[in-house]
């Protein structure tokens, strides 16, 4: 379970979270959804540990990230925007060195990461130095790396940013299957037809506030809009117009 509460963050003028709660729950797909510049990869941050909140908290699974920072993060596989792996090391390399990271070690690691090239189909290019990846391999690799540890809880920003149809579809069987195997899965996304698909719950945030936190169905009953990307649409106007 991740617990956002009362999550501020501010950077000079800019109130990038404003009092930002929610749960994504265990066995659940929650998107976080926004326009650019509302806050999400900010709250994705404060939530992995790599910002620390002005005010509130964040805590995984009952642990505060704020004092118990390693064992929370223990818990959690995260993927950031830009991926990030090391242009310099492999895949493989990439992937065994954040299990290292974790305190994985010897036949333990290497069986891991050899599920994880077979799970995410890496064969063809893990070996290759990172540097000259596609985005989509550069995708599947960071995935692989947040999944090394076998975590409970994973945190992906825009996992399906440049891929391609395929790609797309088989991280979306991908998510479906750790979603079923009893994982809390948070994700933020711009693409309304993959929030439709995968998602559970829907958290959407509007310069730096959330203004809905509910299941899909029950935001477009709520709205009255016939799809999501309308509710969603319809939900920035309402907070916009908000004082």
């Amino acid at each position: 379970m991740i617990e956002a509460d009362a999550l501020c963050k501010r950077f000079g003028a800019v109130d990038a979270a404003r009092e930002i709660s929610f749960v994504a729950s265990d066995g659940r797909i929650t998107g976080l959804l926004g326009p650019n510049g509302a806050g999400k990869s900010t709250t994705l941050r404060l939530l992995y540990g790599v910002l620390q909140p002005d005010r509130g908290e964040a805590r995984i699974d009952g642990l505060r990230m704020a004092g118990e920072a390693g064992a929370a993060r223990a818990r959690i596989g995260a993927l950031p925007h830009s991926a990030g792996l090391y242009a310099n090391l492999t895949g493989r390399e990439n992937i065994a060195y954040y299990g290292a990271l974790q305190g994985q070690s010897g036949a333990a690691l290497h069986a891991a990461v050899e599920a994880l090239v077979a799970r995410l189909e890496l064969r063809d290019f893990v070996d290759r130095r990172a540097k000259g990846y596609s985005q989509g391999q550069r995708v599947k690799v960071a995935l692989a790396r947040a999944l090394i540890h076998d975590p409970a809880n994973l945190i992906l920003d825009e996992p399906t940013n440049g891929l391609d149809v395929m790609a797309v579809r088989n991280l979306r069987a991908l998510l479906v299957d750790l979603r079923s195997e009893g994982r809390c899965i948070l994700l933020s996304s711009h693409v309304m037809q993959e929030v439709s698909a995968l998602c559970d719950r829907i958290v959407i945030i509007a310069s730096g506030r959330v203004c809905a936190d509910d299941a899909p169905e029950a935001i477009l009953e709520k709205t009255g809009a016939a799809s999501l990307e309308e509710a969603f649409l319809r939900v920035q106007l309402q907070a916009g117009a908000a004082p």
